[in-house]
């Protein structure tokens, strides 16, 4: 794959946040097998690192550098930008992929507190980590993707929150485009179909999955893989001329995700 790209990873710094685990990870690793230094930003102690090390190990990738980073705090935000800095003259990729908002079942579970939290976790760190990476190495990366999901335009259970931090994200990624015309940065948006990860199953429980399997069939889930490739690709060298998009992955299965399609398997489904 190296060969059929223009740009070179090979020492490169890559950062991806939320990256120990499902959509994060993959995309790490896709990093990591071109040859990239990779950052992975986690919460909490929520990772097992020598897991995560052990993964990088077996794809033949550099050993990836693991920080304890909260992404809607400014201060951990510097440290961690500045500790990349030690290491590096330039950040060549940013991936924006910690989301965090709450479930809301009903109007009664809005509050403004949770939405103000779910769009500082979810959509802001597109915009801080960006403003502190200019500030700390006087350019910015590359290339910046933020990850999104098609649940900013059609419906899920309980999403409220987390698609409307995810729309103000693509609306953001579209206008710092058009902020930084002339700098050597490509910004975009990848969304995403349900990835079958662990968040989703906490999203939603673990019927959820399941259930898209049985109605949508196994081309309904997208694989974390899968999302990490697309974001391989925003950053090759091959798709510079995109720039301010949103890309969607869904297999054309936006097309028949309608009640025409049950009608049809309705012998199929026993409905």
């Amino acid at each position: 794959m190296t060969q059929m790209i223009p740009n070179d990873f090979t020492d490169k710094a890559v950062l991806v946040t939320g990256g120990t685990k499902g959509i994060g990870l993959a995309t790490g690793l896709a990093f990591g097998r071109l040859g990239a230094r990779v950052h992975l930003t986690h919460k909490w102690g929520y990772v097992d690192e020598d897991d995560v090390r052990a993964r990088f190990a077996e794809a033949g990738a550099p050993e990836p550098a693991i920080h304890e980073a909260d992404a809607a705090d400014k201060g951990d935000t510097r440290a961690l930008v500045e500790a990349i800095h030690v290491q590096h003259e330039r950040l060549e990729v940013f991936v924006s992929n910690v989301a965090f908002a709450q479930v809301t079942g009903a109007l009664e579970d809005y509050k403004k507190r949770s939405l103000l939290t779910s769009i500082g976790y979810t959509a802001w760190p597109f915009v801080g980590y960006l403003q502190q990476i200019k500030e700390t190495f006087g350019v910015f990366p590359r290339y910046a993707v933020g990850l999104s999901s098609d649940g900013v335009e059609s419906y899920y259970p309980g999403y409220d929150f987390v698609a409307v931090s995810k729309k103000i994200m693509e609306v953001l990624c579209r206008y710092i485009n058009e902020h930084l015309w002339e700098e050597d940065i490509r910004l975009n948006v990848v969304r995403s179909r349900p990835v079958a990860t662990d968040s989703l199953d906490a999203t939603f429980g673990p019927d959820f999955a399941p259930f898209l399997r049985k109605y949508g069939g196994e081309r309904y889930l997208i694989q974390p893989k899968e999302v990490a490739d697309a974001v391989v690709a925003l950053c090759s060298g091959l798709m510079d001329a995109v720039s301010g998009q949103e890309l969607l992955l869904d297999r054309g299965v936006c097309f028949e995700n309608n009640l025409m399609r049950l009608f049809e398997k309705r012998q199929e489904f026993g409905l």
